[in-house]
């Protein structure tokens, strides 16, 4: 595609990918440099790159990185693609950088960075996966950072977009689409579910209260309920039924209920670009991990397995995941780094106390304020210094869960 770019964004190009190749070899944030130094030389670059593709954007506060890996498999491969979770600008550019002649491209989003990310890409397909509460220091409140996106979507007219029905500010940025497509999980999983919707209670058009019942919901004011839903994920089965009433089963490989949502999210993609869902469904069979989640790692004496949680909603998803099965010994690691958020009072908005019964040991740069969080909910556990060795120490399988940096740590250490 750079024969196709004017002169100066040639040079652009050339030069990012240079730099981006001795910054992957020498281990250094090769999946942003290029894009960064590509920008610097010509501000349209994104723009220029994208020109000709058809582009998905996945946007939310959780599951951004798996599902975009989802719908790139279930696209059928050679799709351009950030699904390492570089989801700035800079690591969009870097990803179309990579994959010069992909004529699909498929890419997570920050949400902060989604208007921006649009205007330049025109994505055929948005993808709105969930909003709560995440890094508050740097994007700020949730409900401001849902009506961004609604803005977003709003000024796409053209982009069908897929979101979340459940979710009421996700519903509220999706219903401003002009093409909404709405995914649902079977009100039977709501019943006694640990779900998060501490960020949900208020109406996103009259700002009245929500009344929940399940995966529905009403304002009280208004009287705006949840859209009918497309797509619903049944987890008995589990199956996915479409549109029109077929029933796909899903076998994947990825545990727990929140990757069936995604892959239903993936499907629903793959059926708007023309893949049909029994066949998007058998792509999705083999993907065991994505950028190290849900990775499994022997050791001495038993294995490691690697879980993502940086936020309550998270947090609701990973203890569902640990509550299947009798206790397992968990390590928890929390840093407060710039990548995860200074802010961590999060904390006190997870239910730790469904970690009672489980051998837990807290560690990371924040392991204080953990082990004060979990003294309060009551759990037994022990702090240490380093969250690898403290798996090396358990006999048997143990779930070492940590946020953002303090899961690449522990990833690096384990590898």
């Amino acid at each position: 595609m750079t024969t196709e770019l004017p002169w100066r964004a040639r040079i652009a190009v050339g030069l990012a990918r240079v730099v981006g190749t001795v910054a992957r070899r020498a281990g250094r944030h090769g999946s942003v440099l290029g894009g960064r130094v590509a920008t610097l030389l010509d501000r349209r670059v994104l723009h220029r790159l994208a020109a000709g593709r058809t582009v998905v954007l996945v946007t939310g506060t959780n599951g951004k990185t798996t599902t975009t890996s989802m719908i790139a498999r279930v696209l059928g491969g050679g799709a351009a693609t950030n699904h390492l979770g570089a989801n700035m600008p800079d690591g969009i550019t870097t990803a179309l950088l990579d994959h010069p002649a992909a004529r699909v491209a498929v890419m997570e989003v920050d949400e902060s960075y989604l208007a921006e990310v649009a205007a330049a890409t025109a994505p055929r397909v948005v993808v709105l996966l969930n909003f709560s509460r995440d890094q508050l220091d740097r994007v700020g409140e949730v409900r401001t950072v849902a009506r961004r996106v609604g803005d977003a979507v709003a000024a796409h007219p053209g982009a069908t977009v897929v979101a979340f029905a459940d979710d009421v500010l996700c519903a509220g940025a999706g219903l401003r689409a002009a093409r909404p497509l709405w995914v649902s999980a079977d009100p039977a999983r709501w019943a006694g579910s640990a779900r998060w919707t501490g960020d949900a209670g208020v109406c996103p058009r009259c700002d009245a209260a929500v009344a929940h019942a399940g995966a529905r919901w009403t304002c009280r004011g208004c009287g705006l309920t949840r859209p009918p839903a497309d797509w619903v994920l049944h987890d008995d089965g589990p199956t996915v039924t479409g549109p029109d009433g077929t029933s796909t089963p899903l076998e994947l490989a990825l545990p727990g209920h929140a990757n069936r949502l995604n892959a239903t999210f993936a499907l629903a993609v793959g059926a708007e670009l023309g893949v049909e869902p029994a066949v998007a469904a058998a792509r999705l069979r083999g993907l065991e991990q994505v950028g190290g989640r849900y990775r499994t790692v022997s050791r001495p004496g038993g294995s490691t397995r690697l879980l993502l949680a940086k936020n309550p909603a998270g947090w609701a998803q990973v203890l569902d995941l640990l509550a299947d099965g009798p206790p397992r010994p968990v390590v928890v690691a929390v840093n407060s780094r710039e990548a995860d958020g200074r802010d961590v009072s999060w904390l006190w908005d997870v239910p730790f106390e469904r970690l009672a019964g489980h051998p837990l040991v807290v560690a990371g740069e924040r392991a204080a304020d953990v082990s004060v969080r979990l003294a309060y909910a009551g759990v037994a556990h022990r702090v240490a210094d380093d969250a690898v060795a403290a798996t090396r120490d358990v006999v048997g399988p143990v779930d070492l869960v940590g946020n953002y940096t303090a899961f690449h740590d522990a990833a690096r250490g384990l590898s």
